[in-house]
């Protein structure tokens, strides 16, 4: 059975400086990570092993019991970031740029009178962060969220880890059922984002029998990762872990590819495919490039 890695896959530079910056830090015991500083468990474990106390995403709050706030890479509104500050709390600020770059986009159109129709996971921390400075807005998340908008100027502009055919489509619905109207899009989907899904296409093209995903299963582009291949009629196997791996899922495969979410170590990978080459696998980098 060959392994063969994507060209692009694993940790994006958004993900690493913000590991970088924590890393740099003393967690000591008045400051928290004000929720996942990356959607990716062996991460989070890693940190908390540290001393580090992350909050949980689902129901935090401004009022943290801390005087030092570290602003997660999937960054936060800045009604929030305000918020945070009028409380006397310090941030240390681990935004993506990428993710910044989005949040300026949305408030600049805003700003100038449009409505802002988001595309992304309405319940993504990411997608909360960029709709939290915004007054009138939608999130489109499927076809059947998409319907005509109370304005005349409508810009479209999605999340980061957005796959390209879903804006594509959505954005082709979005006109359609808005004509007459001026819309425009804004295509905020970050490059990392792109380079992995078209690396995915070229590993499903190659002629792989099944597609390992390594990653968060809270993970937004991890999960788009194994749709893209399973819309390409590619079998995907979502794993953390080596843990995760049986050895009954491969049996009669002659290849299989490897891939890895934007959050995920590169040690975990390394072992995944490890596990893998145990399994009966050779390595082929690049080969489907």
């Amino acid at each position: 059975m060959r392994v063969i890695r994507a060209e692009a896959m694993g940790m994006c530079f958004g993900v690493k400086d913000a590991l970088d910056k924590v890393r740099a830090l003393d967690p000591g015991g008045d400051t928290v990570v004000y929720g996942e500083l990356a959607h990716n468990a062996e991460v989070n474990r890693r940190l908390a092993a540290k001393g580090w106390t992350l909050l949980n995403e689902g129901n935090r709050s401004t009022d943290v019991p801390a005087a030092r706030v570290v602003v997660t890479a999937h960054g936060v509104s800045d009604r929030e970031r305000r918020e945070l500050q009028d409380r006397g709390r310090r941030l240390v600020d681990t935004t993506c740029p990428l993710v910044r770059r989005a949040h300026q986009a949305a408030r600049a159109y805003a700003g100038a009178g449009w409505y802002v129709v988001v595309i992304g996971r309405k319940d993504h921390v990411e997608v909360k962060g960029l709709t939290g400075d915004l007054d009138r807005f939608s999130v489109v998340e499927r076809p059947e969220d998409v319907k005509e908008y109370p304005a005349v100027r409508i810009a479209v502009l999605c999340q980061t880890t957005t796959p390209p055919a879903l804006l594509e489509q959505l954005w082709i619905l979005i006109v359609r059922a808005n004509l007459g109207k001026e819309v425009r899009l804004i295509d905020t989907i970050c490059h990392p984002t792109k380079a992995r899904q078209r690396s995915v296409e070229d590993l499903c093209r190659s002629g792989i029998q099944a597609l390992v995903v390594v990653g968060g299963r809270n993970s937004n582009n991890t999960a788009q990762l194994a749709a893209l291949a399973e819309s390409l009629g590619v079998p995907a196997i979502r794993v953390e872990s080596p843990a995760d791996l049986k050895a009954g899922q491969f049996e009669e495969m002659d290849s299989v590819g490897l891939t890895a979410g934007t959050s995920t170590l590169d040690e975990t990978v390394d072992q995944v495919e490890q596990c893998l080459r145990s399994l009966g696998g050779r390595r082929l980098i690049g080969w489907a490039s």
